[in-house]
């Protein structure tokens, strides 16, 4: 038992380290705080040192992310907490002094598992600070009963709010580590929020302010190289990305994943709040966490389509329904997540090729039948088994699949258009080496170990000289389970290139190539991609070619996953409008109609030809020979020419165009693009440069209003039968009694009212029969508003002129 002078001792000691963490806001004051720190925990068994954490480690959070006591979830992070100021420093040292404090080897980590083994401590996460989804699904009785079967990440931690409410308000209970890793994955959202926020605050200023020169030219390729330069940081000093490393590289094992399963464990549904029985329960929380706040976070269908269906809950949440990209800002640390997690695909390939009875791919990637998980069939028995078990498959990468699929492609649709290409450049770094497992090496992280145990870079090349940087049979199975990644995907960034080329040509044009460059780079690969996709699209009769009767098993799952991995995201003939209700049936990679990978890279080159011509630049011999390695690898990937004849015409004596051009160049030569008709809802199309946007929106919406009234929503009524007019006899001595003048101006004007109301009734049904609609958009064309504005300002100066001549 502890004495109670010892423990008024221990509070007082807590409290003034507290706030000698508070105060510390130079290197010299943060290097003698963790020193103090460390003391202090050595000193002091697991009983004594829960006054720290109960009293000075939030304090400790708050500090290391910069944020405050303020419950707002919009409160940004200061600009004085640790993790900046060493940023700031460029200190190697500095920086390496408050990793150790950090370090999963540290004092402070020590202390937390001593602390939660015994559970000494709870802490009550803020609901505000959670993922946005899983907000709302706490705002919701009858959603937060079931948040703990629905993610594993919440099993046993929702707990009724005893003080406030009890029974309709709930909470979120964590132990030390739990509580500490929310506040790690949150901060780099928190941070890119408040950077986002910044950053429209300086553009909408920025508008406001009179025009000035070097504003219009910043926004010109070629005059924007003059803008200051932020100073480099040394990457020694980047502690966020170097505690992550360390984090991963500690709790989450990438080899032999099997070795780590608890023997009393069947699934991820089975497990408890206690993480010391088994390495992997801690491996798959820390995921579990950067996974549901880096990628899944504002997705409006967060979890499986089959296991919302399980349990009767909408797949996609109104609230959190809106066309909005993902945080940005995230690129870097993705990327590093899921180059890492992907070692233990490496892993799982290279012990494959190793074992001398592995005959064809690793069973991890090749399952002798469909995936349950996306099996609609699953019996009720089987509800644990909707749940991936990293353990089963022995690779982390069913676990990313749908979240990272999800993460990129609503990155590439929902990129506002306007705006810089920076955040999307890096989403597409990440697809890029997701899309690529074989070309990761251990040498790729050869920096971080080196920071952390100081390991040589001999070493570890010598661990991966083995390893072939190439494709191989043995990935086989990773791209068939990944194959929405190497098709679909594909389809989409190409509308995304079409969409952004005018922004960066060069840049946009070298993405296409890189992607081309990728399903290229193997013949194998080529032909695995191009055979899935002739499976995919064949007949319900099985094909009798042996090589191709094997791949059929496959269509199952690769339909599921493009059914719940696109659910809600899907683009209407690829113009830009998106489809939440549908999602996408098809695979049009080789398709060889107009909205196939093939024509649409054939109008994408014609594009950026025209772009690239059109600004003369010293680059444009270089960016000529891109074009040519990307009609090179068109040719290899489609076979044939790279450039088919379109149906559309360039002679210049063709004046009519159609108004549903898509896509639309700039110029082609000398000339400009015809025929190639907008196939979407013509008044729902992306808002043009010629239009004012927010008042094309605000027509909009007052069309599809007045259309709905009139009922002009309705399919087009192609009958010949005319309206049915309904008569009314009257008898004849109401006609007859018509006395007075002011009777007989009440029954003529009744009459003209009858009359024109039928007038409309005929006017509104022939529209209706036609397929013609209420369109109010083309008042908000600058050119009509423009002609408005000037007629308006001459009338006011014609009556002023006229006032004036008259005085």
């Amino acid at each position: 038992m502890i004495p109670n002078s010892y423990t008024v001792d221990s509070i007082s000691q807590s409290q003034d380290l507290a706030s000698k963490i508070i105060s510390s806001s130079t290197p010299q004051q943060i290097i003698s705080a963790c020193a103090t720190i460390e003391t202090f925990l050595h000193s002091r068994s697991s009983d004594q040192s829960r006054h720290f954490f109960s009293i000075t480690f939030p304090t400790l959070i708050l500090k290391l992310f910069g944020f405050t006591n303020d419950s707002s979830a919009t409160s940004p992070p200061q600009c004085s907490s640790w993790i900046d100021i060493v940023s700031s420093s460029n200190d190697p040292d500095f920086a390496s002094r408050v990793f150790h404090l950090l370090s999963p080897n540290g004092v402070v980590f020590n202390s937390i598992f001593s602390i939660d083994r015994k559970s000494l401590v709870k802490f009550v996460f803020p609901t505000e600070r959670l993922p946005e989804w899983a907000r709302f699904m706490l705002s919701s009785e009858k959603d937060v009963k079931i948040l703990s079967n629905l993610c594993p990440l919440f099993k046993g931690k929702v707990k009724a709010d005893s003080i406030k409410s009890p029974g309709s308000v709930y909470q979120v209970q964590l132990n030390v580590f739990e509580y500490y890793m929310f506040w790690f994955a949150y901060y780099p959202i928190c941070r890119a929020n408040n950077e986002n926020n910044v950053d429209n605050l300086l553009t909408k200023r920025t508008k406001k302010e009179k025009f000035r020169l070097e504003n219009w030219t910043y926004s010109i390729p070629g005059f924007s190289s003059n803008a200051k330069r932020v100073p480099e940081q040394k990457f020694e000093c980047n502690l966020y990305l170097r505690l992550l490393y360390a984090y991963l590289r500690e709790f989450v094992p990438i080899s032999d994943l099997n070795m780590h399963q608890h023997p009393y464990r069947s699934s991820l549904l089975n497990y408890t709040s206690g993480y010391d029985g088994s390495v992997l329960l801690r491996a798959e929380f820390l995921v579990d966490a950067f996974l549901n706040y880096w990628l899944i976070d504002n997705d409006f269908s967060p979890l499986s389509v089959n296991v919302c269906k399980w349990f009767g809950v909408s797949p996609r949440l109104s609230v959190v329904s809106r066309e909005i990209p993902p945080t940005s800002g995230l690129g870097e640390l993705v990327k590093l997540f899921v180059k890492y997690l992907n070692l233990s695909s490496v892993w799982a390939t290279n012990q494959c090729e190793s074992n001398v009875e592995c005959s064809g791919s690793p069973k991890w990637m090749v399952p002798d039948s469909p995936s349950v998980l996306f099996d609609s069939s699953v019996k009720s028995g089987d509800l644990a088994s909707l749940v991936p078990c990293v353990s089963a498959v022995g690779s982390w990468n069913v676990w990313i699949q749908r979240p990272l699929y999800r993460f990129i492609l609503r990155t590439f649709l929902f990129c506002p258009v306007g705006t810089s290409i920076k955040n999307a450049s890096e989403v597409f770094s990440i697809w890029v080496c997701y899309m690529e497992p074989w070309s990761i090496t251990i040498d790729d992280f050869v920096g971080f170990d080196a920071l952390i145990n100081g390991c040589t870079k001999n070493a570890r090349k010598e661990d991966s000289q083995s390893q072939d940087c190439g494709y191989s049979s043995l990935w086989q199975g990773y791209v068939l389970s990944n194959y929405l990644y190497y098709s679909s995907l594909v389809m989409h960034f190409i509308g995304f290139a079409h969409k952004f080329l005018h922004t960066d040509p060069e840049y946009i044009l070298q993405m296409v190539l890189k992607v081309l460059n990728i399903l290229t780079s193997s013949r194998e690969l080529m032909d695995l991609i191009k055979n899935v996709n002739t499976v995919f699209h064949a007949e319900q009769s099985r094909s009798s070619k042996s090589k191709l009767h094997s791949l059929y098993r496959f269509v199952p799952t690769i339909r599921e996953q493009l059914e719940d991995w696109e659910d809600g995201l899907c683009e209407s003939d690829a113009d830009g409008s998106f489809l939440h209700e549908n999602w996408n049936k098809d695979l049009r990679l080789f398709d060889d109609g107009e909205d196939g990978g093939q024509r649409l890279l054939q109008l994408f080159i014609l594009r950026a030809e025209a772009e690239l011509q059109s600004f003369s630049g010293d680059n444009l011999a270089q960016n000529l020979q891109c074009i040519d390695s990307l009609k090179t690898q068109m040719s290899c990937l489609f076979g044939g020419h790279a450039i088919k004849p379109i149906a559309f015409s360039l002679e210049p004596e063709q004046q009519q165009q159609s108004r549903g051009e898509i896509f639309k160049p700039k110029r082609v030569g000398h000339h400009a693009l015809a025929d190639f008709k907008y196939k979407g809802d013509w008044m729902k199309r992306p808002i043009s440069d010629d239009e004012v946007a927010w008042l094309a929106k605000l027509l909009i919406w007052l069309s599809d209003r007045l259309n709905e009234i009139l009922g002009l929503n309705q399919p087009k009524n192609n009958s010949d039968v005319g309206p049915k007019w309904s008569y009314v006899e009257v008898s004849g001595d109401v006609v007859g009694n018509v006395y007075g003048p002011m009777e007989t101006i009440k029954t003529a004007m009744y009459a003209i009212g009858t009359w024109l109301r039928m007038l409309v009734a005929a006017f509104v049904d022939l529209m209706r029969k036609h397929g013609v609609r209420v369109n109010l958009r083309l008042f908000a064309s600058k050119k009509i508003i423009m002609f408005f504005i000037l007629f308006a300002v001459f009338s006011v100066l014609k009556k002023a002129f006229r006032h004036f001549h008259r005085a």
